[in-house]
Parts: C-alpha cells; sequence; structure tokens
C-alpha cells in the first residue's frame, strides 16, 4: 500500500456535510441505501452485503464507527478508522464513506435520510436486537425502509482476527502519517535534533545480568537440571540503561541513583563514566546493589535470581536526592521507577515537587510486581507505563486498550500517555491535542527479529523523551522511540541505541512502504 492508494480513493471519504450536498435532501430522485458496521477486517460476508445493498439503489454509503467508540476486544479495532475507511473505498460498488463520530448511527441517519438502511440477514434470526429495533424506528419515522441483506455467506471479523492478528504494521504507519502531515524525511530530522539536551534521570539501578549454561542432565531421584557453567555476562540495566541511551542519542546526562557498597557498584560507576554520564549515585552500604541474573541453557531462561533490598531508602538520601534534583539544571527530568527503593507514594511528591520549574518532566514505571503505581506521577507531560501496570494501577482488567489510557490519562492529569503494549506496540494519547494530530493512536511494533526483548521500553522511553523536546509532536516521537524499542530488541541484553540504529530502521521500513 502506498501514498498512491490513498490519495486515488481519498475523494470517497467525505463528512456528513458534503455528502448531503452530494446525495440531496428526501425524498430524492436516485436511491441511497446506507451501510453501517465496523468493517475492522473486510470479509467475503462484508462484500456480500454491500453487493446486495447497492444493487437496491444509485447510492451507496459505508458508514463506519470510529475508533473511539469501538469496544468489541481488547485492542480493537484492529486496523484503524481512516485505514477502515480507504479498504472500502476501494471498493467500485461503494459510493461513499463517512466515518461517524458518535457511538450510534442514529443522528447520521436522521440527518442524510437514506431511502434504505440495510443490515445483515443475521440481525433478524431471532428476532431485532434492541440496538437495531432503534434504527428501523429511525428510519421508518421519516418514511425510509430497512432492508436486511442474504444471509447466505456469514463471517465474524472477530474470530477471524482471533485466528491470527493480520499485520498491518506498514499500512498503519503510512495511514497516520499521511493523515497527520508526517513524512520520513521529518522522522530523519528529527532523529538530527535530538543532540545538546541535558536530561537529569533519577531512578533504581539494576545489573542485569546471564549466566550462561550448557544443559549437561538432570537428577534420577528429583527434578533439578544439571548445568555447566559457561560464562557470564553484566549489562547495565534499570534507569541506567535509560541514561546510557539517552547518552547515546546525544544528549548531556545527569544521573541520580541509589547504589550498594559492593562490587557491581563499581561495575555501574565505571560504565556510566565510560559512557560520558556524570553518574551522582549515593553509596548504601545497608543494601545491596540490584542484581537480576538469569540462567540460560541452550537459548532458554531456566532461572532469574534476584538480589535485592525493597527497603524505601533514608530520609538522609531523600533528602539528598530532592537537592540533587532541585539544584541541577536540566531540560528534563526523567524519573525511572523500578520500585527498588527510591520511589514510593511519599517520594514521589517530594521529588516532584523538587523538579525545577518550565521543566520537562517525564515518568516511567517498569514494575514487575503490584506494588508501583504510576498514578503517584500526577500532572507530568510524559508518562510511559506498559499495559500491565496500567492495569494494576486502576483496577482494571476488562476496558479496552482506548478505555484504560483514557483513564489513565484522566486520573494522573498528565499531558502525553505512550502505554506500551509489547509486541503489540504503543498506544498514545495526547492532551491538550495539536491541531494536526489525533488525540490518540497506535502504533504497531517495528521488530523484524526479536532476540531480547529486555530493555525495549527504556530505549523508547530515552528517544520518546528526546523527540517530544525536539519536535514537540507526539507522532515524530513514537515513531522514533518504537524503531529504538525494535532496535533495542534486535540484541541480546542491554545495548545502549544509536541514532544510526534507529536512522537504519527508519530507512529499512520506508523500504517496505514503497515495496523496494
Amino acid at each position: 500500500m502506498t501514498t498512491e492508494f490513498f490519495e486515488k480513493y481519498s475523494h470517497k471519504i467525505v463528512t456528513t456535510d458534503k455528502l448531503l450536498e452530494k446525495i440531496g435532501s428526501f425524498p430524492r430522485e436516485k436511491k441511497v441505501i446506507m451501510c453501517h458496521g465496523v468493517f475492522d477486517v473486510v470479509h467475503p460476508g462484508h462484500v456480500r452485503h454491500l453487493a446486495y445493498a447497492k444493487s437496491k439503489a444509485d447510492y451507496l454509503i459505508a458508514s463506519i464507527t470510529c475508533d473511539r467508540h469501538i469496544s468489541k476486544g481488547a485492542y480493537r479495532p484492529h486496523v484503524p478508522e481512516q485505514l477502515r475507511a480507504h479498504n472500502l473505498a476501494a471498493f467500485e460498488m461503494v459510493d461513499y464513506i463517512i466515518i461517524d463520530a458518535n457511538a450510534k448511527p442514529l443522528e447520521n441517519i436522521v440527518l442524510l435520510k437514506p431511502n434504505f438502511f440495510a443490515k445483515g440477514f443475521e440481525y433478524t434470526s431471532t428476532g431485532l436486537p434492541k440496538s437495531t429495533q432503534e434504527e428501523a424506528d429511525v428510519v421508518e419515522a421519516y418514511g425510509g425502509e430497512m432492508i436486511f441483506t442474504p444471509g447466505d455467506v456469514v463471517y465474524s471479523s472477530t474470530n477471524l482476527i482471533n485466528l491470527e492478528l493480520p499485520k498491518i504494521q506498514i499500512e498503519k504507519l503510512l495511514s497516520l502519517m499521511r493523515q497527520t502531515g508526517v513524512q520520513f524525511g521529518d522522522l530523519r530530522q528529527g532523529l538530527e535534533k535530538l543532540k545538546g539536551k541535558r536530561v537529569h534521570v533519577v531512578g533504581d539501578t539494576i545489573v542485569d545480568s546471564y549466566s550462561r549454561t550448557n544443559l549437561i542432565g538432570g537428577q534420577t531421584k528429583t527434578p533439578t537440571f544439571s548445568v555447566l557453567f559457561q560464562g557470564r555476562d553484566d549489562y547495565i540495566g534499570g534507569a541506567g540503561i535509560v541514561a546510557q541511551h539517552l547518552r547515546a542519542a546525544g544528549a548531556e546526562v545527569i544521573f541520580s541513583t541509589v547504589l550498594g557498597d559492593d562490587e557491581l557498584k563499581d561495575f555501574v560507576i565505571e560504565g556510566l563514566e565510560e559512557s560520558g554520564i556524570d553518574c551522582r549515585a549515593i553509596i548504601d552500604a545497608t543494601r545491596p546493589t540490584v542484581n537480576k541474573n538469569a540462567f540460560i541453557a541452550g537459548g532458554y531462561r531456566l532461572l532469574k535470581v534476584d538480589t535485592l533490598d525493597n527497603r524505601i531508602i533514608s530520609d538522609h538520601i531523600v533528602e539528598t536526592l530532592s537537592e540533587s534534583i532541585r539544584s541541577t539544571e536540566c531540560d528534563a527530568v526523567v524519573f525511572s521507577d523500578f520500585r527498588h527503593g527510591i520511589f514510593n507514594r511519599v517520594t514521589v511528591p517530594q521529588f516532584t515537587d523538587a523538579i525545577p520549574k518550565n521543566t520537562f518532566r517525564v515518568a516511567d514505571s517498569q514494575v514487575a510486581s503490584r506494588w508501583g503505581n504510576i498514578t503517584d506521577f500526577q500532572n507530568f507531560n510524559l508518562i510511559t507505563p506498559n499495559e500491565r501496570e496500567a492495569r494494576f494501577a486502576l483496577a482494571d482488567q476488562d476496558s479496552t486498550i482506548g478505555m484504560l489510557a483514557g483513564k489513565l490519562v484522566k486520573d494522573t492529569g498528565c499531558e502525553t500517555l505512550m502505554l506500551k503494549m509489547g509486541d503489540r506496540g504503543v498506544f498514545c494519547i495526547r492532551v491538550p491535542n495539536d491541531d494536526n494530530e489525533d488525540d490518540f493512536f497506535s502504533i504497531d511494533s517495528f521488530a523484524s527479529h526479536v532476540v531480547d526483548a529486555v530493555g525495549a521500553g527504556d530505549a523508547m522511553l530515552a528517544y520518546s523523551t528526546l523527540s517530544m523536546m525536539a519536535t514537540n509532536s507526539t507522532i515524530i516521537s513514537a515513531i522514533l522511540g518504537s524503531m529504538a524499542a525494535a532496535c533495542e530488541c534486535e540484541y541480546d541484553g542491554n545495548i545502549p541505541i544509536k541514532p544510526e540504529d534507529v536512522m537504519r530502521k527508519i530507512d529499512a521500513v520506508e523500504k517496505m512502504v514503497n515495496y523496494e
């Protein structure tokens, strides 16, 4: 799917006011029939429904439910509204498409007054559902007629999607970019603007270790694996890798954290200083440096052993960190929360109050347990939790991803939310909304081959933060952040992502768009 596809069929997608001008008022000389639905995945049942409807009138109008009012499935719609509209516009039999901003088509039925309103035969099999009866009452009130199309071919979009998700990553991206006027050149220019920002990262450092082994047998009396140790690789993780990603992207980085008095402390400090980061570590001899050691055999993770102490940091350390935040001049402050002692419901407000005025404020929650809560971070410019953490924070396991994100924005008062959904990508909301951008949208993952997904969220956090400051575009920020996350997924271990890595990803995606 290319830009030419969108340009060829865009003339069919109209507003209700424009459509009324084209079809005229009821009663009219040429007959009009209207179909309404989600059309998330257009299948043979839809085609038969539309073809039959077209045979009954001169003009066929396809009305689609907008994204915000779709509640079928946690991640629906899979296909965003603009792309759904263009998919229908490509059918010769469809004359016009409208995207209904309302939850029900009743208001547009009253406005347009189609001669016929078409529903699938399945809606009559057990009597009219309440919603269909509402539609019938509205249509018949002005003299229109309900038509039920044959049910000889019946499919379910939900069932088809559940079998296997359609791979429309590139199509969704191209539709979003076209709709908002963002081009690949804008992504490259945005990437080049990241250098020179001064960022203060505050958060929990983690040393991620990979103990590599070979499986050599097991006990006969107990279910115990026997492995041969091959070696161990240590990586700076947690808030530390966030600082390294920011530095690799070209930012000047100050890093405030708490470490234990042990060998891993030296490993962290030396690694950060080699990266060019101003590391202001507070040493707490009463706790260890957090270490998460995964034992791997034949590419499989057998066991993970965590060495940590999640006790709340002392009042003295809280005050030291607060003073560091208060006295450090910077363009942005990033709170990177893993709930290993630094952040809690008492310290978060103290640290937040210490942030200098006119500083871009970012909070990221990557908490593996229920103890963390992203809603502790109030009125930030950008927050980037993952879906699991958001559901825990809001005690909501049932809402669609759009509803969940909307609740989180309301509860936190954030300006921009980037809700990470793992291999499903990211869902974004920005409030207030720029005139040239959607208030919400989703971007699928760009990872082509996942080697190790650990740390992908950290890369996204770093590049999205800098991009938001550099371009003030949620679209560009989310795309560059998603591409950085994809790059991290394609490395083994926590590796700082460089702009040239992201640039290669931009090039690769553009080639896919252009079918090169």
